[in-house]
C-alpha cells in the first residue's frame, strides 16, 4: 500500500508541474493559434524573477508570486503588441519569431545574471514532509498540486463564466463573425497572450525551488508543455488537465521501474504513436474557423 500510494503521489506531483507549465501554452495556442516556442523562456524568466526578488529584495517565494505573474503578463502583452499581432495567420513566421524571442531572452539572462546555476529557497513553512497513508511526500509538492488545480479552476471559470470568456470563445469559433458583432479580437488576443505568459512565469517561479535555475531550463519545459497540449487536444482545457495527470502517472510509473531518461523516451514514443493514429489528441478539438 505504501508503494502504491507513493507512486500515485509521485505521478500527481509530476502531473501538477506539467499542468502548471502547459496551461499557459494551451491557452495561447487554443485561442490565438500561435505556436509559441518562447513559452519555455517565459517559464525560465519566471524562475529568474523569483531568484532576483529573493536575493535582491529578500522577498519570499510565496510573496513574489503575484508580482511575477504581473511582470510576465506585462512582458507577454508587449511581445504580442510589438511582434505577434503582425503575424497572425502566418504560422511559420510566428514559429520563427517566437523562437528568436526565446533565444534573445536566453542571451539577455546570460548577459545580466550570468550563465551559472542559480537556486531559489523553498518556503520554510512548506519544507517539511507529510505522511499520507504511510507514504511520505513533500509539503511543497502538495502545495504545487493544490495550487495548480486552483489555477486551472480559475482559468476554467474565466473561460466559461465571464463576459471575457464569452468573447474569447466566440473569437475562437469564428473571428470574422465575432468581430462583426463588435468584439475587439486584437484586444482579446493580447489579453490572452498576456495571461498565458503570466501563467508560464508562475510555473517557473513555483518549480524554481525544485530545479536549478539556468538560462537553458526553458527548453525542457517547452517540450513537456507541447506533449501535454498535443495529448489532450489543442483547444480543450479539460484535455490539458487529463493529459497532465496521465503523463505524470505514466512518467512516475516508468521511472520507478527503470530511470528518468528511459521513462522520458518511452513517454515520447507513446505520444508519437498517439499522434499517428489520433492526431487531434485524446479529446477532440474544435476546428478553428
Amino acid at each position: 500500500m505504501e508503494i502504491f500510494v507513493s507512486q500515485i503521489m509521485t505521478g500527481l506531483s509530476i502531473g501538477s508541474i506539467l499542468l502548471l507549465v502547459a496551461l499557459g501554452l494551451a491557452i495561447i495556442y487554443g485561442v490565438t493559434g500561435v505556436i509559441n516556442l518562447a513559452h519555455g523562456e517565459f517559464v525560465m524568466l519566471g524562475a529568474y524573477a523569483a531568484w532576483f526578488l529573493q536575493t535582491q529584495f529578500g522577498l519570499g517565494l510565496l510573496a513574489s508570486l503575484v508580482p511575477i505573474f504581473l511582470l510576465l503578463a506585462l512582458f507577454g502583452w508587449l511581445i504580442e503588441a510589438l511582434v505577434i499581432r503582425h503575424l497572425y495567420d502566418r504560422p511559420l513566421d510566428t514559429i520563427l519569431a517566437t523562437w528568436g524571442i526565446g533565444v534573445m531572452a536566453q542571451q539577455a539572462i546570460r548577459l545580466t545574471a550570468g550563465g551559472e546555476l542559480r537556486y531559489v529557497q523553498m518556503p520554510e513553512s512548506l519544507s517539511q514532509s507529510v505522511n499520507i497513508l504511510g507514504a511520505t511526500d513533500s509539503a511543497y509538492r502538495l502545495f504545487i498540486l493544490f495550487l495548480a488545480l486552483g489555477l486551472f479552476a480559475l482559468t476554467w471559470g474565466i473561460y466559461h463564466y465571464t463576459n471575457f470568456g464569452l468573447k474569447l470563445r466566440a473569437i475562437t469559433q469564428n473571428r470574422a463573425v465575432a468581430s462583426s458583432f463588435g468584439i475587439n479580437a486584437g484586444r482579446i488576443y493580447r489579453s490572452t497572450f498576456a495571461y498565458g505568459a503570466g501563467m508560464a512565469g508562475l510555473a517557473g517561479a513555483l518549480v524554481s525551488p525544485l530545479k536549478s535555475v539556468s538560462p537553458e531550463m526553458g527548453t525542457t519545459y517547452v517540450v513537456d508543455a507541447f506533449m501535454v497540449v498535443v495529448l489532450g487536444g489543442t483547444q480543450s482545457l479539460m484535455g490539458t488537465l487529463a493529459s497532465s495527470g496521465i503523463l505524470g502517472e505514466l512518467s512516475g510509473y516508468l521511472a520507478f521501474y527503470s530511470n528518468d531518461t528511459i521513462a522520458k523516451a518511452l513517454v515520447l514514443l507513446a505520444i508519437v504513436v498517439l499522434i499517428r493514429f489520433r492526431p487531434q489528441g485524446l479529446f477532440t478539438a474544435r476546428v478553428r474557423a
